[in-house]
């Protein structure tokens, strides 16, 4: 509800690539006689220095000299000195200054520069050839393969073919990927992986190389699951649905990644993730934070597979440690969610041409790069037809359009499903918007049972945010987990499609003096990232609970009042959900819990 994903405030800050530095250099000789190396100089974590050398190798003066070279999205050139440096978009060009053009044989000139960001150049040229000094067959790189078709599968091989990549020059070779990372480099369109894993799912993609070594684009993916084995486990506890957000900006500053669902034990206890979040904009699905989701080079010790990435992988960043998580635990889904708290805003234009957004997002779910990463998409938009962060006018219709557009789009066999308001008060948010309408074309709805009360209301009453039931005094009538549960029921939205939902961090005021909810306050408590909000891993330390009120938790500590869920009060919620006939539950968000994952083992064994 209120204040909820406050996205915006974790995002790592946005590189602007520089534009450029000054002028132009003169025409450039052929660089068959010529070497260009690189050498990373410095590196202070969100920037580095570098220096290229250009080294004249052959028996004649070269008189000027150009070197171009790729970087990754998110990486860029801050500030250079003894060349002129542009870019267009990521390719950038440094060209010799006045006093530097002339190289005689066997003499070399260097250049520097400050870089932002991690990646490392590829796809290097010195005045039109290769920086090695060999020629360049051609400026274009491969087409991707076609997608890889699996057959003679056994418990630890399988053989794989594609059809040919194209090429102006010609195609050297293919580079296989299992899961991501290279296996092995062959000059044929088939390859048998061997050495297995029985009964264990992989995922394979090709690229191919021309004679430059140029790569290009990475094929569709193609999952094989070997034979043999144990039969695959189902999510455990049955069907319930046990769903965990993470966020794509937890990497930066809450130092949580991927790895940590594994270390923590949380992985082998959920059923799906909800990766929050893709960007609505311009009326379509769009990258929320490329360098997290795609880009960024995780070492081996933050990484699921132990394997650090490298340069020149075809995927980085979160959805690699998805894709590897998903190879380390097959059962567990992932659903891509666009939108939040700050993102919302954008669904009104989406829901003008419901089908053009539908496209967009399809698109952007199922790229080649990373289509093997998601299950399905999820609709976080706060709110249909009424106000959050802004206020929609869509309409009561909007929400089902865009929604029945999304499943006609994404067919039967994905998920399709949406984060929607537990508002329900009379002539609240559920009913605002058309979800009895909607709920046909979902797979669930995750119901935002927390967030009700909060320090927005700086002076309180202090309140709990996520009470399950209501008690004498409540702010505002309707504000429940269970009034909101038994809203959507009765306007026809099936039980096993609404999920009880669970924050892992607690509200809180100051200048309390009272330890019962109802006090009044002088502000908002202070919290490690916001105002009146902490993780529940610190509060169950700093401020331990003082009792419970409508199923959930309170504490009073000095001046301050928090409410947070804990063990105990999730596991009656767990309880309250089972005989509601609930589909399970979902909560917000995984970096809030302990080390050693309570509130996930929480709702695990008692839903």
């Amino acid at each position: 509800m209120r204040f909820r994903h406050r996205a915006a405030a974790g995002f790592a800050t946005l590189l602007l690539p520089l534009a450029g530095l000054v002028g132009l250099a003169g025409p450039a000789q052929a660089a068959t006689n010529a070497t260009a190396t690189y050498t990373k100089t410095s590196d202070w974590g969100t920037g580095f220095g570098g220096q290229w050398t250009i080294k004249n190798t052959g028996t004649t003066s070269i008189s000027s000299w150009t070197v171009e070279w790729d970087f990754p999205s998110g990486t860029s050139v801050t500030s250079a000195w003894d060349a002129d440096v542009t870019n267009s978009g990521t390719h950038w060009t440094a060209k010799n200054k006045s006093y530097n053009g002339s190289i005689a044989p066997g003499a070399s000139v260097s250049f520097g520069f400050n870089g932002a960001g991690s990646g490392s150049p590829s796809n290097c040229k010195l005045n039109d050839d290769s920086c090695d000094g060999t020629t360049v067959p051609g400026d274009a790189a491969p087409s991707a393969p076609g997608t890889p078709t699996a057959s003679d599968v056994t418990d630890t091989s399988a053989k794989l073919s594609w059809s040919a990549a194209t090429d102006d020059k010609g195609v050297k070779n293919y580079d296989v990927l299992r899961d991501g990372k290279v296996v092995s480099t062959v000059t044929t369109t088939s390859y048998t992986d061997t050495g297995l894993s029985a009964g264990t799912d992989y995922s394979y993609t090709v690229q191919a190389r021309d004679t430059a070594d140029q790569t290009g684009p990475v094929s569709g993916a193609v999952a094989v699951h070997t034979t043999g084995g144990t039969t695959t486990p189902p999510p455990t506890g049955g069907t319930k649905v046990k769903l965990g957000y993470f966020t794509e900006w937890g990497i930066y500053g809450r130092n949580y990644n991927v790895k940590n669902l594994v270390t923590s034990g949380s992985a082998s206890k959920i059923t799906h993730i909800n990766y929050a979040f893709g960007n609505v904009t311009g009326g379509q699905c769009a990258i929320g934070d490329s360098y997290a989701d795609y880009d960024k080079a995780f070492t081996a010790d933050q990484s699921v597979s132990g394997v650090a990435d490298t340069w020149d992988q075809p995927l980085r960043g979160n959805f690699n440690q998805l894709r590897e998580l998903k190879a380390k635990y097959p059962n567990i889904k992932v659903l891509w969610s666009f939108g939040g708290w700050t993102w919302s805003g954008g669904f009104g234009q989406a829901a003008q041409n419901p089908a053009a957004f539908a496209q967009s997002c399809y698109n952007l779910v199922k790229d080649p790069r990373w289509a093997d990463v998601f299950d399905g998409i999820d609709i976080d938009w706060e709110y249909p037809n009424a106000c959050g962060l802004s206020c929609d006018t869509s309409g009561a219709a909007a929400f089902k359009n865009v929604m029945a557009a999304l499943r006609a789009k994404f067919g039967s066999s994905a998920l399709v499903t949406a984060a929607v308001t537990a508002d329900g008060s009379s002539g609240g948010k559920i009913e605002a918007a058309d979800y009895a309408g909607a709920a046909s074309y979902v797979d669930w709805y995750n119901v935002m049972s927390y967030d009700f009360f909060g320090a927005w209301d700086a002076k309180g009453p202090t309140a709990p945010h996520s009470p399950l039931t209501s008690y004498s005094g409540i702010p505002k009538a309707g504000y429940t987990t269970a009034d909101a549960m038994a809203a959507y029921k009765a306007i026809g939205v099936p039980a096993n499609k609404l999920l009880i939902g669970i924050g892992f961090y607690g509200r809180g005021w100051t200048g309390v003096t009272q330890d019962a909810p109802g006090g009044t306050a002088t502000g908002p408590a202070a919290g490690t990232y916001e105002q009146g909000i902490e993780d529940y891993k610190v509060l169950k330390t700093s401020c331990p609970v003082t009792g419970t009120v409508a199923g959930t938790a309170y504490a009073h500590c000095g001046s301050n009042w928090w409410s947070y869920d804990t063990p105990a009060t999730i596991a009656g919620k767990m309880s309250w959900a089972k005989a509601q006939g609930l589909g399970g539950a979902f909560f917000w968000e995984f970096s809030g819990d302990t080390s050693d994952g309570e509130l996930v083992s929480a709702i695990n064994s008692n839903l």
